[in-house]
């Protein structure tokens, strides 16, 4: 009975040990993929809204995943996490993913990162607006990287600006500009 009882235990302890590794795993990926986005923003943003909602134009709304307030303008970003190699292009309808334990495919996400830019455009008329789709960390492109697509250190080099102070004195420019979308998001009136 002894053995049973040692048996059951070790089974148990198993078990557990398994979960513990299953629910570590999921955090760190989760946690890791959430800090590499992290950093990329805080190179190139010196102001952002994060899941931000505006009229579309077609009495209907759009939402943007990160908007950030650049040197350069605006930048409307859309983030994928899609770990394994992208098959992808600028006239593709469906770009499909092969990781390594499934396949699986998502619309082409530039169609709707046209639309969004187009969303803040109305909007914001005097200020340079730009769009991405920024893939994660663990993202493969193998027959070259689409259009308005960039992986985290691309959108660094891209978007940051080595000249803090000049790059302030740009952003200054733009915050009137910013403030209004944001009266405009959380308001959704025209201003």
């Amino acid at each position: 009975m002894s053995d049973d009882l040692n048996t059951l235990d070790a089974g148990w302890l198993l078990l557990l040990v398994v979960v513990l590794l299953a629910v570590w795993w999921f955090y760190r990926r989760r946690f890791v993929a959430r800090t590499g986005l992290d950093r990329v923003l805080n190179n190139i943003a010196f102001e952002r809204m994060d899941g931000l909602v505006l009229p579309n134009g077609d009495e209907g709304v759009i939402q943007i995943d990160h908007l950030l307030l650049t040197s350069q303008g605006l930048l409307v970003l859309h983030v994928k996490e899609a770990p394994g190699t992208v098959f992808g292009g600028d006239k593709l309808q469906d770009w499909t993913v092969i990781a390594a334990d499934r396949r699986y495919t998502f619309s082409n996400p530039q169609h709707a990162l046209y639309d969004r830019i187009a969303a803040i455009r109305q909007i914001v008329r005097d200020v340079p607006v730009e769009g991405r789709i920024l893939f994660l960390e663990g993202a493969e492109f193998a027959k070259g990287i689409p259009d308005l697509v960039c992986l985290p250190d691309e959108l660094i080099a891209q978007f940051s600006e080595a000249d803090k102070a000049a790059a302030k004195r740009k952003v200054e420019s733009f915050t009137p500009h910013w403030e209004r979308l944001a009266g405009y998001a959380v308001t959704g009136l025209k201003q």
